[in-house]
């Protein structure tokens, strides 16, 4: 299922079955191990942020269990949306 927007960076949220929040910082991220899979998010522990690469997570939208927190949005940002909408 495409969602319509992925979130803004900067937005805090908990995933499902999670109880640490997290704030994400990019979008449509490609992780390249055995195979290319591609996630909605990458973020880091809120409010610790970066603490090293193992301390990194990707997810998708449909894991989110609650957006505790939107991320800035302004016209460079629905702007942007647009960018993200056309990746596949």
């Amino acid at each position: 299922m495409k969602i319509q927007n992925l979130l803004p960076n900067g937005s805090i949220v908990l995933l499902t079955g999670g109880n640490k929040k997290l704030m994400i910082y990019g979008r449509k991220q490609l992780v390249v191990d055995e195979q290319e899979i591609q996630y909605d998010y990458i973020s880091v522990p809120y409010p610790e942020g970066h603490i090293n690469e193992e301390h990194t997570y990707v997810f998708n939208h449909s894991d989110i269990e609650e957006i505790i927190f939107r991320g800035y949005e302004n016209e460079e940002e629905q702007e942007f949306q647009l960018v993200l909408n056309s990746v596949n």
